[in-house]
Formats: structure tokens, sequence, C-alpha cells
């Protein structure tokens, strides 16, 4: 029977790298293995440096038993559409055809088509094992999540109307029995091993016992913990990097207390891991009894593969214009902080915000991330709806279940005196789906786009797919809008209200995009990717934040100064690759937690 082995985590902490390494281990032992990656923002093809895409893809070398897909949102919805309509073209007449595809044009069809990929591999026998690479922790929740909350909706409309945002539920009840299996499968420990990895810091746990307490509450235990990572205390000698080695500790300690899991503890290397070379040493390292074996070399330092001219080149740079690009000038505007998970963009985030409140600006910090963590960085209690943080500077979350909470009793206010009560009972039921908590947290999302209450709005966003498929929506809903048949109200009230959110998003003085990224390839390579994207959707990237950089002070060993000289190799490449000002931020030696370490980091601003 094939096993499925499933990572995850907070952004940035290795789940791509302990999932190929998995991988690779068991390839080299024969088994036929899959590995597949649920993340939009896949970087499968960066660290096994070949391409993958959409299909199933033999990994290149001596791992002939390895296979790699990275899950294609657009492609998966492409297929999962004609799926439905193909059969029907020749049968049915073209309005009826071109109802269904109007049916089936919403953004929640990408949604569902991509969990339904997913799902796919879980009803195959053709591997020994599957490896899922999954997104960062909330978004992987949600997807797991799914089998259970589409189940339960087509259950319900069978016995009321009939039918859901997808269509009838005649059609749909071959779906609701593969969910029902998946969700057996998910929750059988003999078939499914959930891991998730973790740095030793404290956002990391935090996020850790949190999703691994929602996983629990859908029926599905996590198996183990991999704490990757972890500063070898041998190249610690240094207050700086102690400091930061005891404070590992502690968490580590915390962790050990926390989690009644087997553990498995990775140190950080003084390389890179890229390419198929490199994973077999993890692969090695993750299996190995005895760690203390294989403990990392420390004698690279310098011969990363960088010039003395670049080396020399990456240590001047012009520093960028920050009042100019945060600071308000009569109207309000919108800062987007986005990149690869683990970046920094919360702290960054953080940090801008309570820059622009005290130069004393009107100032709101939202996160649209749904594992948010400013409440954790600012060190207050953040909800749904905005609250005072200090002076000029106020913070809310998008909140998936409160804003459809919210949104569904909204619209069903709305509909109260205006329609029948049975119309208002089917609206009801369609509300229950769940792509309504997608829809309603978008429409959270742009009620801060468009609101002029605050000055400044710093958009503290999730990892780079995510946010990228959160402004893809508002192009999304304004085709949609434009295939709704008649010319009703509601058409003309929507379809002007998504196009003054594009508006706004196109407009450079209005909003600034920034990318948060740390000097090292997979970062970059995301990054510059969203950079395009954003660019074929009419928004231009303003900043680039290269956040993490090793003061040259503390950096005395082989170890930490290989790393840096590789960080000052790749910074050489940000200011090129880009063409845009690039804000260096330093790796600071205490943790940024609470108003005085953000206002003491705030000063670090070049304004």
């Amino acid at each position: 029977m094939t096993k499925y082995i499933f990572f995850s985590g907070k952004g940035g902490v290795g789940k791509t790298t302990m999932a190929s390494a998995t991988a690779i281990h068991y390839a080299l032992t024969g088994k036929k293995t899959l590995i597949v990656t649920t993340d939009p923002a896949s970087n499968l093809a960066d660290v096994f440096e070949q391409e993958i895409g959409h299909k199933v893809t033999p990994v290149r070398g001596d791992l002939k038993n390895l296979f790699a897909m990275e899950i294609d949102p657009d492609e998966a919805t492409r297929e999962y559409r004609e799926g439905i309509i193909g059969p029907y073209r020749e049968l049915m007449p073209a309005d009826v055809i071109a109802s269904l595809e109007e049916n089936l044009s919403g953004p929640c069809t990408t949604e569902m088509a991509a969990f339904d990929r997913f799902i796919d591999f879980m009803e195959t026998d053709e591997y020994d094992v599957i490896v899922f690479d999954t997104a960062p922790t909330g978004h992987t929740i949600r997807l797991l999540e799914l089998p259970v909350d589409w189940s339960r909706h087509i259950e319900e409309a069978s016995k009321g109307s009939g039918q859901t945002c997808l269509g009838p539920v005649q059609s749909l009840q071959d779906s609701k029995d593969k969910y029902d299996r998946a969700t057996a499968l998910l929750r059988d420990p003999e078939r499914t091993t959930f891991i998730f990895v973790m740095r030793p810091d404290e956002l990391s746990l935090y996020e850790t016992l949190r999703a691994s307490g929602e996983l629990e509450t859908i029926g599905i235990k996590s198996g183990e913990i991999i704490i990757n990572g972890i500063l070898p205390r041998e190249v610690c000698e240094v207050e700086f990097f102690r400091k930061k080695h005891d404070a590992q500790q502690k968490v580590i300690s915390e962790t050990e207390d926390a989690i009644e899991k087997p553990k498995r503890y990775m140190f950080l290397r003084d390389y890179e891991v890229k390419g198929v070379d490199a994973l077999k040493s993890i692969a090695e390292e993750l299996v190995a009894k005895n760690h203390q074996s294989l403990i990392p070399t420390l004698a690279n330092g310098g011969e990363m593969g960088f010039s003395h001219e670049e080396y020399r080149s990456a240590l001047t740079i012009a520093k960028p214009d920050i009042d100019a690009l945060f600071l308000p000038d009569g109207q309000t505007k919108a800062i987007f902080f986005t990149g690869k998970g683990g970046v920094g963009k919360t702290t960054i985030s953080c940090i801008a915000s309570l820059y622009i409140a005290q130069k004393g600006f009107k100032t709101l910090l939202v996160t649209t991330d749904p594992a948010a963590h400013i409440g954790e960085v600012l060190d207050v209690k953040v909800g749904s709806e905005p609250s005072r943080v200090t002076d000029n500077l106020h913070a809310v979350m998008v909140d998936q279940e409160a804003a459809f909470k919210e949104y569904k009793e909204r619209v069903l206010n709305e509909a109260r005196g205006k329609y029948s009560e049975d119309m208002i009972a089917a609206m009801e039921e369609e509300l229950n789906s769940p792509c309504t908590e997608e829809m309603a947290a978008f429409d959270r999302f742009i009620q801060f786009i468009e609101s002029t209450e605050y000055e400044v709005v710093v958009f503290d966003t999730a990892p780079t797919g995510h946010t990228l498929r959160l402004l893809d929506l508002p192009f999304d809903y304004a085709r949609q809008v434009e295939m709704m048949a008649g010319g009703t109200e509601v058409k003309e009230k929507a379809g002007i209200r998504f196009k003054n959110i594009i508006r706004i998003l196109k407009d450079r003085n209005q909003t600034v995009f920034c990318l948060v990224l740390y000097p090292e390839s997979t970062p970059i390579t995301e990054s510059y990717r969203a950079m395009l994207d954003l660019k074929d959707a009419g928004i231009e990237t303003q900043l680039v934040v290269a956040n993490m950089v090793l003061p040259e002070e503390v950096c005395t060993n082989n170890f930490f100064r290989g790393r840096r000289q590789m960080q000052l190799g790749y910074l050489e490449e940000i200011t090129e690759r880009f063409d845009l000002p690039v804000l260096r931020f330093p790796l600071l030696q205490d943790e940024i937690k609470g108003l005085e370490k953000l206002s003491d980091a705030a000063e670090l601003l070049p304004g």
C-alpha cells in the first residue's frame, strides 16, 4: 500500500529541503517515490536544479525511482473545468455550455481544482511512497480541512436545494465519495504521516503548536517534528551568535517539554542546500542515528565561488529614499510587503508601520496571512477589528472565520425583505459553501484597500504564491462580473468596485509593493518571479528589502565568513537582477519582539 508523508510548517523553515531529502532517501532504498508540491510558489525545481512543472517528471541523475510534480493552480483549474464541461460540449446547446463556463469561471473553482488534483494523488497505488511538500501552515491547514468541509456541504445541499456553487449535487456525488476516502486516509496513521518542520525560534514553535492543534480538531495527528537550522555550538564563540545559540537551545528545550513526538535535529550548514548531492547529504543526516557524528563542516569559508570584485562591489550600495516610498502625500497610501515564507515579512512590516506612525501619520497594519504573527511581534493582542497598538498605530488581522460570519450575515440582511423566505433559505445554503470563506476574506481585504480612514495602510501578506493569488482576485472577479448576464444594479456596483481596486493597486503613488527576501538563491528566484507576475498584471514593484544581512564585525570564523561572503555575492545579484532600490536590513542580535525592540530597529531605516 502507498505510504503518504506530509511536510508542513511555517514558511522558510526548510520544508522543501526536508521533503526532498526524504523523497531521495526512499528512492535510494528502492521504493518508487513521488514528491508533489501543493505550494503555488513551488521551489522544487530550484532545489533539484531541473525543470519540473505541472506533470509527473523523472528526477535526473542516478535517482531512477524518484519522480516529482509541481501542481500549477491555473493548469489544474483548466483541467478541472474541462473535465466537467468537456463531455457535454457536443451534446448540449451553446447557451447551456456558456452557462456552465460562467459557473466555473469563479475564483473558487481554482481553489477547488488545485484541491481536487491534490486528492487525486491519494487515489493512486502507482507509487510506494508519495511525499507532499505543502504550502506554509495556514494554507495547508485550509487544504486539509477542505475534504471535510466539502463533503459536509454536499451532504447538506443534497437535503436542501440540491445545488452548490459548483453545480448540482448529483454531479458532485462522486466527488463526495472521493473526499470521504481522502479524509479516511488522512486520519489513518498507518498510511499517512505528518511531519512538522520548525526552526528553533519562538514564532516557529508557536505556529507548530497551533497547527498541530488545528489538525487534531479534524482528526489528523502529527507524527514527528524536525527542528532545522540549529547553530552548532562550536562556531558561536562571539557574543552575537552565542546569544542566538542560547536562545535556540531554550526553544528546543521548550519544544521537548511541549511536544511529545519523535524529534530530529538538523544543524545549520555553512553552505546553501541545492542540487541532488547536497540533498543526499541532508538525507543521510536525517536518517542517521548518531547526529553528533554529522556536525557540519566548518572550513568552507571563503570558497563560495564569488570573485573579489563582486565581494567589494557588494559592500557599497546607495540607500533607498524610504520617506518618499513610505510616507503619504495627501491621499491614503497602501504598502504591501510580500516574499517567500520565513524571510521576515511580518517583522519588516511591523518595523515599517511603527516608523511611519512615529513620523506622525495615522497608520493601520493589516495581516492577510492565515498564520498571522503580527500579535506575537508587536507583543499585543490583535483581532479581527482594528485595535490601538501605540500612538498613530493600529493593527488588525483578516480572520477568515470572522470575515465569513460577517459577510454571510451582511448578505442575508441585505436580502431580507426583498426576497421570499424560500429564496433566503436557498441563499443561506449556498453561502455555507467553503468557497464563501475565500470570498469573505477577500471582501474584508479590499475593504482595507478602499478605506480612507487611515493615512497609511501596511499589508503584511501571506507567502508569495498565496499573495499573488489574493492580488489576482480583483481581476478574476472583475472578469466574472463582465461575464454575468443582464445589466443588474448589483453587477454594475460590483464592476465599479473591482475596477477601482485594480486602479488603486496599479497606481504607484497610491500603492507601494515591496519584496522581502534574504540573500540566498531560492528567495531571490521566488521574489523575481513574483515581480514579473505583478508586472504582467500592471503592478510595479518599487523596493526590495534584503533582510538578515550578516554584520561583518561578528563573522569571525570560517563558518560565518563563508555565509557572509555568500550573502554579499547574492546582494550583488539582487542589485543587478531587480534593478530596484534595495534596502539592506541587518541580522540583529536579539529577537525583534515588542515595541521597544521594534522602535530600536526602526531607527536603522535610512529615513
